[in-house]
Parts: C-alpha cells; structure tokens; sequence
C-alpha cells in the first residue's frame, strides 16, 4: 500500500511545538482512504485517534515517536502548512512515462484520475496484486452501473493498458478485444450561415473574435486558445497552428474581415505584456525546452498568446508564474448561451463552428483536398464525412413523396 498511498511528514515550527523534541520524529505512512491528510488538530494523549472533519485517523502510540515529549499542555494546534504530502511513486512514475511520450498535460491529468478511480474501486489494492479479471470488472461497473459512453470506457482501458504495458511491465492478457466498447458513428452537427450570423450576434468583445476565427479559419477549440503573435501572418492572410491534433503543424486561411480585429487584439496583448514587465514578470510557457535553448524568448512579444488570461497563473509542472492563455470554457460558456438564445434547440457546441467551416467550403466549391488540408485530416475519409448535408442531404437524392405529391395537403 505505501507504494501508491502518499506519506506524511510532520514538520513543526519553534512557534507549534514550544518545548516539544521532534528531531527524530519518523515519517508516517496512512492506511486509510484518500489521496492526501488535511490535519488540523494533534491529540496528546496516547494511543487517541486523530479526527478531523468527521475522519478518524489511526491512533498514534507513545512507542511510535521515540522523541516526542510533551510537556502538560491539553493540546498542540499543527498547521496544515506542517504537514508534507509526499507524492506517489506509482503515480509519479506513471506521469514521467507519459512525459517520456511527450504525451499532452490533458493526457497526463486524465490518465492518472483513471487510475485513482480504479485503485479506489478494489479497495486500495496495488495494481501488481490486480490483473486482467480487475481490469474487466472495472469496465464492467464503468458500463453497466455508471452508463458511461464506450469513448469514456475506451478511455478508461486505454489509461489502464498504459499503467501496466508501459509502467509495470505487466502486459495485460488480450484485454483490448475483450472489453474495447464498439464506439457508434456520428454525424457531425452544422449550423446553416444562418445560424451562424446569428450565434455570432451574440457574442461580444474577445468571445466574438474566438468564434470567428473557428468558423472562419477552422480552428479546433484548443488551436484557437493556443495562438500566439507569431503564428498569425496578415501578409499572406494565414495562421500556422502549431503542434494540432497529434501533434502536427498546418496553415490554415485568415479572413480579411478579422484582419483588424485581430491587430487591435494583438495590440491590447502588446500592453498587458509591457505592464507585465514592468511588474517584474512578462514571461510564458515555452515548449520543449526552447526556455533553455533561448533565454530570453519567454519575454518577447512574438511568443505571447493572443488571448491572453486576466491574471497571472502558476506552472502546474515547473511552479513559474506565467500569463496563460484564456480559460477555454469561457468561449464555451459564451457559445452556448449564444447558442440557446439564437433559438438553435439541435447539439451543437463550439466544435460545430469548424464543421460549419468545412461544409460550407464544400458548398461552395472547394476542392475536398483544399478542405483536408484546412482541417489537417490524415485520412481523406474523414472530410468526407462533411458531404452529407450539401444540397439536400442523403447524397442529394429527392424524395419521391415530393414527386408524387407536390402541392400535398394535410387533412384536418
């Protein structure tokens, strides 16, 4: 259990502890449930259990700290601050595996809560004293008493095989064909221009422009958020996405109308990062290491996001303090308010603003190859996917009651 279950160190300062020797107090491993201790309160009576917001800890005996002397006080009150939550060597081999892949920070996040989820489900048992039978009743439990959709069981599965394939050494027994959930085809959801004008009638300000740019360019949520000053050339009318969906470049078309737009958003960003320097920081999240490679490039213009967040936020690997860039579910919040209020009562979400992009380009005329490469869709099927809504839908065939009866009637 110790190996995935974090350890606590008690740390007290002078200020806590008055006369109280804890030099050679011990680290402390928990054996109960949770993923970290919150203790606020240290009882000095032997052999007592610690509660904590309605939580019994194990009792801590007199034999277990050899120098921990007490002088006749009721109490000892020990900040949260004292204790250290040492993280788990299971989970934390299991983020530099993914780190070694150069796997997303999503990825990463979404991996590791998998498998918490399914230590959690047997009990804290250790993955190695678990294997395939664990893994399918987790599943299980996943699709039939939580009614998952089968890409969420997917997921599961696919953090799970990566645990013991990549992690462990302990390949799983022909897992994959046993429990992969069947994931249906959809059609994707598109609005008409229509709707577009007037979903974006009901954005404003920096929303507005994020919504343009996916319709207008076919930017995916996160390609959008993700921009920065240098990737937008007015030039050639362009915008380079850098690393997309699987990690691949591709230049995508700019809108004129947008062109002003974007240089007064630049401009805006172009001030946040003077004020930023001013204060004593200006610099941001730079990838693969480029901080190293060039010193001073986190603190240039170029670099910075082209929506920018309102506050400062801390690294959540390195700790730095950097401007991000926005949080997405702003636009999507925006987006779907937008949506509702248009009257728009059919799915549709962000994401739909670049499959109107690439119907629409087809509508018009647009080479399908043109419209791949605009996406950055490795397979040309995948584009394909889009004609099925130009002219009249169902590869434009007509209905024959239209034929039979034209002028048709209902009978009241």
């Amino acid at each position: 259990m110790d190996e995935f279950l974090p350890s606590i160190t008690l740390a007290i300062p002078p200020p806590c502890h008055n006369s109280l020797d804890f030099k050679s107090l011990p680290p402390r491993t928990p054996e109960s449930t949770g993923d970290g201790w919150n203790l606020s309160f240290f009882s000095h009576t032997k052999n007592q259990p610690i509660s904590h917001k309605g939580r019994r800890f194990p009792p801590i005996s007199a034999s277990a700290i050899p120098a921990f002397t007490i002088p006749h006080t009721p109490s000892i009150c020990v900040p949260p601050s004292c204790y250290q939550v040492m993280p788990s060597p299971l989970l934390t081999e299991l983020r530099n595996a993914i780190r070694l892949r150069h796997y997303s920070i999503r990825t990463e996040r979404t991996y590791v809560d998998w498998v918490k989820r399914y230590i959690r489900f047997h009990k804290l048992r250790h993955p190695r004293e678990m294997g395939s039978a664990e893994v399918t009743q987790f599943l299980t439990w996943l699709a039939v008493d939580r009614n998952v959709a089968a890409s969420t069981q997917n997921q599961a599965l696919n953090a799970l095989v990566f645990l013991y394939r990549e992690v462990m050494r302990l390949p799983l027994d022909d897992l994959g064909g046993r429990v992969r959930a069947k994931v249906p085809a959809r059609l994707p959801s598109v609005f008409t221009e229509q709707e577009v004008m007037a979903v974006l009638a009901g954005l404003h300000g920096q929303n507005w422009l994020m919504a343009a740019l996916l319709y207008g360019s076919g930017l995916r949520l996160m390609e959008c958020v993700r921009l920065r000053v240098k990737d937008i050339d007015f030039g050639y009318r362009c915008i380079v996405v850098r690393e997309g969906k699987g990690s691949k470049d591709r230049v995508v078309t700019l809108s004129d109308v947008l062109v002003d737009h974007l240089k007064l958003q630049i401009a805006n960003v172009t001030a946040i990062h003077q004020r930023d320097i001013l204060a004593g920081f200006g610099s941001v999240w730079l990838p693969h290491a480029l901080d190293r490679k060039y010193p001073n490039a986190a603190r240039e213009i170029g670099w910075q996001y082209v929506f920018p967040a309102i506050h400062r936020s801390a690294d959540p690997r390195s700790g730095a303090l950097h401007r991000h860039h926005v949080d997405a579910s702003g636009l999507q919040r925006a987006v779907r308010t937008a949506i509702r209020n248009a009257g728009i009562v059919r799915k549709a979400s962000c994401h739909t603003f670049r499959h109107s992009f690439a119907t629409h380009l087809l509508a018009s005329g647009a080479d399908i190859r043109t419209v791949q490469e605009q996406l950055g869709h490795s397979d040309i099927r995948t584009t394909q996917i889009y004609t099925h809504l130009l002219e009249r839908g169902g590869n434009a065939v007509v209905s024959p009651l239209s034929r039979l009866l034209p002028n048709l009637v209902p009978r009241k």
